[in-house]
């Protein structure tokens, strides 16, 4: 298949969905269009995640710290200035901070800020710690993330501590979460398929080897984890917009946990495995509600589970590791080619079907 057949094929799809999207904004109800930029957000977080943790195999437990980030900073970013006025009441909010409102229209500047200052955190944690071997990024990481999170409730002049910050407005539509989710998408494919993404590979595999061969270890495992921290400040900046709020208990380590549970079940080191599983994770999400909320099943009253929804998707992932260990996608990516071969294949069956018929 030419190149340009593949441009041409990928651009009617991607039309296909800005119609699709177009549509859903005027016609779905409010609560599927929130499930929707809730999916694209997630397809943001666990395409990014996968880049470090699957590509280049450096076992990364910090996406919350870098999504609380990404959050915090677009919420003082575009807050109201009456919203900040009303809403710090132990301490005043701390300059500049109190003194201007970003309009809707800078809203992709306060995005593209939480996803900088999320790159500064993934420096912070990575200088010292990517110059070492073995979990050593997976304890700093950690480390990171509880950090954040200490410090987003200490820290009342900026965060507001454990009250949050309440009153954002709703910039996150369906073409700027969709918009985000195709570009991130985009551009960890691409540095996958670069040199760069073959040699963070050679890393995955023996990072003794890919040293031995020349390859800058270091900088290539520090540019993965600040291209997976950008899009991670990314991610949580548009998840804050869309909830209105963001608090400490948003991005707990429960928020790493979901997205290790997409990256598994899509595959390690497969872009289209984490994509296509953070929609179905969120979809899964909001149909498992009913194992959290009280069922009558005729006399019987089952009282509901609070945490039950993570539970199944601990259950998915042992059996996942048991039965089918590469993930639904392994490493394989999308390709137009394995879809055309699909139908050919399935042509020919039913051209053998129809020539037994005829046969018999």
């Amino acid at each position: 298949m030419s190149q340009r057949t593949r441009q041409i094929l990928t651009s009617g799809v991607l039309l296909a969905w800005a119609l699709f999207l177009w549509w859903a904004e005027r016609n779905l109800d409010a609560y599927y269009v929130r499930v929707l930029n809730t999916a694209a957000i997630y397809v943001v977080a666990a395409v990014s995640y996968t880049l470090i943790n699957g590509i280049a195999g450096q076992f990364s437990l910090g996406p919350n710290g870098f999504m609380a980030l990404g959050g915090y900073v677009v919420a003082l970013l575009i807050l109201p200035l009456a919203q900040k006025e009303m809403g710090w009441i132990l301490e005043p909010l701390a300059w500049p901070f109190n003194t201007f409102s970003l309009p809707p229209h800078l809203f992709p500047l306060a995005v593209l800020a939480g996803g900088i200052v999320a790159v500064a955190g993934g420096f912070v944690v990575g200088f010292p710690s990517l110059r070492l071997r073995g979990d050593y990024l997976a304890i700093a990481t950690f480390g990171f993330g509880e950090i954040i999170f200490v410090l987003a409730n200490n820290l009342i002049g900026l965060t507001n501590g454990a009250m949050g910050i309440k009153g954002i407005p709703n910039y996150a539509t369906l073409w700027w979460t969709w918009g985000w989710a195709i570009f991130t998408i985009w551009v960890v494919r691409n540095l996958a398929q670069s040199s760069f993404g073959r040699a963070m590979k050679a890393i995955r595999e023996d990072e003794v080897a890919a040293a031995a061969m020349g390859i800058n270890v270091f900088r290539l495992k520090l540019l993965a984890l600040v291209v997976s921290a950008f899009f991670g400040g990314v991610a949580g900046g548009l998840l804050a917009a869309l909830i209105s709020t963001v608090s400490p208990t948003i991005f707990t380590f429960t928020m790493t946990f979901n997205l290790l549970v997409i990256i598994v079940l899509g595959g390690l080191g497969s872009t289209t495995g984490a994509a296509v599983t953070a929609v179905l994770f969120t979809v899964l999400q909001e149909l498992l509600r009913i194992v959290e909320t009280p069922i009558r099943i005729g006399p019987l009253q089952l009282p509901g589970v609070s945490g039950m929804r993570m539970v199944i998707f601990s259950v998915l992932l042992v059996a996942l590791m048991l039965f089918y260990r590469r993930g639904l996608f392994g490493r394989s990516e999308f390709s137009w080619e394995w879809v055309l071969g699909k139908f050919r294949q399935r042509g020919m069956a039913s051209a053998s079907d129809q020539s037994g018929n005829l046969e018999a």
